[in-house]
């Protein structure tokens, strides 16, 4: 389910983009894989935490990438705080 909800990129220098649950669900996926969490395990944790998100993105017509990826990090931090620390940290490791 995507959310009529526009994700402002950082600088304003591109267009809004909806937000799309999937994405954000892999990316979470990716960080717990990347610190070796099993695949189940995974897939359990990115589902809590986007549900999380969502809930969170229930009331804003737009919000930010950042803003995304700090309530993203902080409802992973309850799951795998290594994960949610490589997902925090992603746009500076790469």
């Amino acid at each position: 389910m995507d959310l009529a909800v526009d994700i402002i990129k950082h600088g304003n220098s591109r267009q809004p983009e909806r937000f799309e649950r999937e994405k954000l669900h892999n990316s979470i996926v990716s960080a717990c894989l990347a610190v070796r969490s099993p695949i189940g395990q995974a897939e359990l944790i990115a589902n809590n935490v986007c549900e999380a998100v969502i809930d969170w993105l229930q009331q804003r017509p737009e919000v930010t990438g950042q803003d995304i990826r700090t309530v993203t990090t902080r409802h992973l931090k309850n799951y795998h705080p290594d994960a949610a620390y490589l997902y925090e940290q992603h746009h500076m490791i790469i």
